[in-house]
This record gives C-alpha cells, sequence and structure tokens, in this order.
C-alpha cells in the first residue's frame, strides 16, 4: 500500500509502506482523507521544529478518517463498513500523567506522526492503517469523511477552551485565522464568549473568521495598530487565544488585556521575550494548550450534529498522486485554509 513519507526538508514520497493485519482490541480501516496540519509543514518546510527533528524517514498525518476494513479478534460493538473518525492519540493509561488525569501528556504517549520519539509514530498518511477499537468514532450518515478528518483539530481548540475556564459572558480575542484560529472562534462562540475579535493579516481568513464567528475582524497587515482602541488603562478581553504562534503578537496583545485576563497559547512559535511588568502588576494568566484527550469524542459529536460546521473551512481535496500540489497550498495561508488528501474513498 502506499504512503506519504517526509525522508528531509521539501524530500517528500509516496512510497511503498508495510501494511498489516487488526490484532487483538484493534481493527483496520480503509483511510478516506487526511488533512495537511500546521505540524506536517513544519516536517515538510524544515524538519521539525525547535528540538524535534526528523531522525529516519516517517509518515506524515493524524488529522484522518475512513472506512473500517476489518475486525481484530475480540472486537465488539462495530461492524466493518463503518465509516469513522480516528484518534491519532494513544496514551499508555497507565504512567504518572495518565494516572493524574493528564493523558495527553503521556509520557510513553504515541501520536500519530511524530517525531517526538525515536523511532518515530508513524502517521496516517497511508492507504490502510491499524489502530486500537476506541480510537475510531462513527461518522453520522450524511456527514463527509472530510468533515470527520477535522475532528482532530476541533479537538485541539475545544482542549484550549476548556483550560480557559467559562467563557460565558466574557470578550475574547483571537490572533491567527488559520484553521485553528477559526475553530477556536468556533468554539468560543459555542461556549459563550460574548464577543470576539480576531486578527489575522489575510483578508480571506479574516472573511471566514467573521462568517463563523467573530464579531469584528482586523488585518493587522494592513492596520499594525488596529488593536488600539481595546487597550486603555483596563484593557478590553477576559481571554485571548493566541494561535498564530508569533511571538511579536503575543507581546503586542498583552495591553489589551483585562486585569486577571488569561492567555491560551495554542501557536507554536519559539523563544518570546515578555513584557514581565505588565504581567505582573495585571495579574495574567499565561496558560499552555497541548493537543487534546477525551475532548476527541466532543468534536466528532459536535460535527456528527452540524453544531460546530466545519465545511466551510475545507479549501481543497487532491488525490494522493497530487500531494505536493496539496502541501504547495496548504502553504499558502492567503489562497486555503484547510487542505486535504484523498486516498480514494468517499470523502
Amino acid at each position: 500500500m502506499l504512503g506519504v513519507v517526509v525522508h528531509a526538508p521539501l524530500d517528500l514520497r509516496i512510497e511503498e509502506v508495510t501494511n498489516t493485519e487488526p490484532g487483538p482490541s484493534e481493527v483496520q480501516v480503509r483511510i478516506s482523507t487526511g488533512g495537511i496540519c500546521g505540524s506536517d509543514l513544519h516536517y515538510f518546510n524544515h524538519g521539525g521544529t525547535d528540538s524535534i527533528r526528523l531522525r529516519e524517514p516517517m509518515i506524515l498525518g493524524h488529522e484522518i478518517a475512513g472506512i473500517i476494513e476489518a475486525l481484530g479478534p475480540g472486537v465488539s460493538g462495530i461492524t466493518a463498513g463503518t465509516r469513522v473518525a480516528i484518534n491519532p492519540s494513544r496514551p499508555c493509561g497507565d504512567c504518572e500523567n495518565c494516572r493524574a488525569g493528564l493523558r495527553n501528556h503521556c509520557i510513553n504517549m504515541r501520536f500519530m506522526g511524530s517525531a517526538m520519539r525515536f523511532p518515530h509514530i508513524q502517521g496516517g498518511f497511508r492507504e490502510m492503517l491499524c489502530v486500537d477499537r476506541d480510537q475510531v468514532f462513527p461518522v453520522a450518515e450524511g456527514v463527509s469523511l472530510g468533515e470527520a478528518a477535522m475532528a482532530e483539530p476541533l479537538a485541539v481548540c475545544l482542549h484550549a477552551v476548556r483550560r480557559a475556564g467559562p467563557l460565558e459572558g466574557r470578550k475574547v480575542l483571537v490572533t491567527g485565522c488559520g484553521p485553528i484560529g477559526i475553530l477556536t472562534i468556533m468554539a468560543a462562540r459555542d461556549a459563550g464568549a460574548a464577543g470576539i475579535v480576531a486578527t489575522d493579516i489575510h483578508d480571506s481568513a479574516l472573511a471566514l473568521a467573521h462568517k463563523l464567528g467573530a464579531d469584528h475582524i482586523l488585518n493587522v497587515a494592513q492596520e499594525p495598530e488596529a488593536l488600539a482602541d481595546f487597550a486603555g488603562r483596563n484593557g478590553s478581553f477576559h481571554v485571548h487565544f493566541e494561535a498564530s504562534g508569533n511571538a511579536s503578537v503575543l507581546r503586542g496583545a498583552l495591553p489589551h488585556l483585562r486585569p486577571r485576563g488569561i492567555v491560551m497559547q495554542l501557536g507554536l512559535g519559539g523563544d518570546v521575550g515578555l513584557p514581565l511588568n505588565l504581567i505582573v502588576t495585571r495579574e495574567v494568566d499565561l496558560r499552555g494548550s497541548f493537543r487534546f484527550d477525551k475532548e476527541f469524542e466532543e468534536a466528532v459529536a459536535l460535527i456528527n450534529s452540524r453544531r460546530i460546521d466545519v465545511r466551510p473551512l475545507l479549501s481543497a481535496v487532491f488525490p494522493l498522486d497530487r500531494v505536493l500540489e496539496a502541501f504547495a497550498l496548504a502553504n499558502d495561508k492567503s489562497k486555503a485554509t484547510k487542505v486535504q488528501i484523498s486516498f480514494g474513498q468517499d470523502i
């Protein structure tokens, strides 16, 4: 079977990869759709990020959905032919962090398409994949597998919203309107945020953000001081979701937070210098948000019901043999939000 394998920066190949039969408590899934994530782009463009580097060829992909092909011994409660979203996260359940309820920080985590461990954990951009039964979640009739593949990024955003605490009646700033930023807007709106301001450098991304829940949109490339109206002695925002990964964006937004405001950092941006005096005097709470846990099942339910409708984010689908074109488009934030790869099944 074929898979999408990254060997080094800008060295992406469609290759034969090993196919396996499902073991006990596993299911074999014929992959339909895979979404290109920011981390996939980091591996493709740069060979990784910070200290997480490619040390061997790796199959990319963790935003995936497909159709169950076969069941392993002992599997029940699901049948071959079922359309499913696949949770790429596989915590051990037994380490110190898992026992403490921090399963997304599992010491022995096996997360698809990740070079954090060596040997690397191979990803889901392949025609067939075996996973644990509890990693698959049925997709509702009428919902495409392209939509279902969005469960993973939505779960990331649901986790960030949960980490921010209650949003009912709160004013929210979202910086960066890529897929994660826009899904965060949708999740924050669903959680009851009273007002949402979104910033980006691309008009197309901002237009989509406005359509999907942002009350005000600001192009900070055209108007670098566009947030000035939201500053003042007391600030404007209770919560800032930072999804751009740009250090200057984080620093520039801090004066616009209210006292005891919360910064939820989703974007990866390396080392950042911060105005500590402002953080101390306003008692700003800076929180990281990493992946997800139980939020994946919640994300599938929200997509199945279309309470959060991800269809407007889906920019383009490319067949497997045009994967390099797919990555080129995904790299152009002015033209695409979410680019997906089709592996030949129902999308």
